[in-house]
């Protein structure tokens, strides 16, 4: 059964995107290389534990981490359960495979300082760029969307009698997230200017970049780079951190995880426990402020 079968599926049956399709073809074909210059055979339906667990060890020895070695191995035990599915193979040689160990990353979020200077002390021109580049980043901070959700932003998501914003998430599922008033403010700023750029070529979307086609992620990563090196000291500075603070703020704040959750898009709790580190050592700063024997 070939690879593409396999991408087919996940595009169609499981609304997989793009990026991730990309990288689970890169590396099955990683792997059928591996077998064509180790064993002179590049079948997979034909493979054994001991073969991948050499392939492992390969990685390992590249000096690639424990994580990336984890997702490529995860792409490759999909393709199998995808086999096992369709009947091309009886036994998952997977099955039994255990994760290597990883260290737990910790994403520092960026203080409520840093983002006020981010977003009320930097000077942002006034022109298509520097409207455009501070909504861009108010966007982030106020509603926690993903880098991808917001390349993919229409004008028809956005609800101004409602405040809200549409965004289409992970597995086209949709959400709504609320608008600040500062925000929606922002936004018709932006709009008047983006009228007056001399060519859109794709009118439904919501950013453009100056030539007026759709902005792309490498850019936004760029954005947020370039105004939060000027606002913060942190080694990361990127949208997925202004996401990460978005989340921390509300649950220190006293939000209900399990609205933060649904702002998020996420779909199990899991996933948006993981933002739960910072609330608990605000929670600690403030009992040991506070319990009368904190000081003994």
């Amino acid at each position: 059964m070939s690879i593409k079968a396999f991408t087919d599926y996940l595009q169609l049956e499981r609304n997989y995107s793009n990026l991730t399709l990309k990288a689970y073809t890169n590396d099955i074909n990683s792997f059928q290389f591996f077998l064509a210059e180790e064993f002179d055979d590049s079948q997979l339906n034909k493979v054994n534990y001991s073969q991948i667990r050499s392939w492992i060890v390969q990685l390992v020895e590249s000096k690639i981490s424990n994580r990336s070695i984890n997702r490529k191995v995860s792409a490759l035990n999909s393709y199998y359960k995808f086999l096992l599915k369709i009947g091309d193979i009886e036994i998952n040689p997977l099955t039994k495979h255990k994760a290597l160990k990883t260290s737990k990353k910790i994403q520092v979020p960026f203080s409520q300082a840093e983002i006020n200077i981010a977003i009320d002390e930097l000077h942002y021109q006034d022109n298509y760029k520097g409207i455009r580049d501070k909504l861009i980043i108010e966007l982030f901070y106020s509603t926690g969307i993903r880098r991808i959700e917001l390349v993919n932003l229409k004008l028809s998501n956005i609800d101004f009698s409602n405040k809200t914003l549409k965004v289409l998430g992970k597995r086209n599922k949709e959400r709504y997230v609320p608008l600040l008033d500062s925000v929606i403010n922002t936004i018709e700023i932006y709009l008047k200017k983006r009228i007056e750029l001399e060519v859109i070529v794709d009118i439904e979307v919501l950013f453009l970049t100056k030539k007026g086609v759709k902005i792309y992620e490498t850019l936004v990563y760029r954005i947020i780079n370039e105004y939060f090196s000027l606002a913060s000291n942190k080694l990361k500075k990127s949208p997925h951190i202004l996401r990460h603070s978005f989340a921390t703020h509300l649950l220190n704040q006293g939000a209900d995880l399990n609205a933060v959750k649904e702002l998020l898009g996420h779909s199990s709790l899991a996933a948006t426990q993981v933002y739960t580190h910072n609330s608990i050592a605000e929670l600690k700063k403030v009992y040991s402020k506070a319990h009368p024997r904190s000081k003994k």
